[in-house]
């Protein structure tokens, strides 16, 4: 079996999962994972899909054919590796005033310290009492066994106290 990544994005409309979850089956297939969402009028995702090894390049195929209906799809194998160096999830969220940068400033931070983003949502929301808008972060972070995770709570809470936001940083609980 051959575990794949697909990226998907085109114009928004009912049935486009439907069209690439068919393919999949179709060709022996099984969608493990994803994340998939409506942005601005566009449809964006990826999956991660099992495919039987002779299946997989009539599979690109077909998916690239998906450009004649508007919706592209980039296929990559995926990297089936374990990060064994990782100390552990960790999950960051964060709130405050919205202004340009803030996911900027918080991955070079993170990327200061070799933390790796596994996940990561925002969101900007009204903020009726205070008037404006309030930007929202939750992600979940890989910390290599190597890396001080003190040191990264502190840089963070340093630039939090700099961007005046609220942020948390917390240890992922097992699943």
């Amino acid at each position: 079996m051959a575990s794949l990544v697909l990226s998907v994005i085109g114009d928004d409309r009912p049935g486009l999962v439907s069209t690439v979850a068919r393919l999949v089956e179709e060709r022996g297939g099984s969608w493990q994972r994803s994340q998939m969402a409506r942005l601005a009028g566009k449809f964006a995702g990826v999956a991660l899909v099992d495919v039987p090894d002779a299946e997989v390049a009539a599979l690109e195929e077909q998916l690239s054919g998906l450009g004649s209906e508007g919706l592209q799809v980039r296929v990559d194998r995926a990297d089936t590796g374990s990060r064994a160096s990782d100390a552990g999830d960790v999950s960051l969220r964060l709130l405050g005033q919205d202004r340009p940068g803030i996911v900027a400033e918080i991955s070079a931070a993170l990327a200061a310290h070799q933390v790796g983003i596994d996940e990561l949502v925002t969101d900007v929301r009204d903020a009726p009492m205070a008037g404006g808008s309030l930007f929202e972060v939750e992600a979940r972070l890989s910390v290599p066994a190597a890396t001080d995770l003190a040191a990264v709570r502190e840089a963070l809470e340093h630039l939090a106290d700099e961007l005046m936001v609220d942020l948390s940083l917390e240890p992922t609980p097992s699943e």
